[in-house]
């Protein structure tokens, strides 16, 4: 009786979060995967993109899935102009800024799958080597890997599993991964 209570109690608060527009993860047990609900309503031709970054980071780690359109812990937009970044509200949540024009010119996989990094506790690594998602555009227009390392995936499953207990206060900004639209020299 009182598991069924417990079960009804829960039901009622996840009901009453949703309704407030709060997705809740299923916090147990312990080694089940956390669910992050992405949206990709302002994503325009991403969203298919979006779906494959998902998935290529939901192989990735082995305690975290990536979840189209079950709420909205992340927001995919398309953009034109002015770059693409991340702006992560805390671990797991944030909105994610695709460039049109940047996307012509550099992976548009890499680029989704590098900015979720961001979304997902990864910071941004400059050194230019592709085999590192995080490298971002410093690899050059050439590189188009969109996986992880194993060294960062499994960062991101650390990040999940509790071993941080707090996040940075407030939102952080990740610009700059992507450089400018290069110009034809001509």
């Amino acid at each position: 009786m009182t598991s069924r209570l417990n079960r009804l109690a829960v039901a009622f608060v996840a009901t009453a979060l949703a309704t407030l527009g709060v997705t809740v993860a299923n916090p147990s047990p312990a080694s089940a995967a956390m669910t992050i609900c992405y949206n990709t309503s302002q994503a325009g031709s991403f969203a298919g993109t979006a779906n494959q970054a998902a998935s290529i980071w939901n192989n990735a780690t082995s305690n975290l899935t990536l979840t189209a359109n079950c709420g909205s812990n992340l927001r995919i937009y398309q953009i034109t102009g002015g770059g693409s970044y991340a702006v992560r509200t805390s671990l797991g949540n944030g909105r994610v800024y695709i460039d049109t024009q940047q996307a012509q010119q550099y992976s548009p996989l890499r680029i989704m799958t590098h900015e979720i990094g961001h979304i997902l506790g990864l910071p941004d690594n400059y050194n230019g080597n592709c085999a590192i998602l995080m490298s971002g555009g410093s690899a050059g227009t050439s590189c188009t890997n969109p996986y992880p390392s194993t060294t960062e995936a499994n960062r991101v499953t650390s990040l999940f599993a509790g071993t941080r207990s707090t996040d940075r206060a407030g939102s952080e900004i990740f610009r700059d991964s992507w450089p400018s639209m290069l110009t034809t020299v001509g």
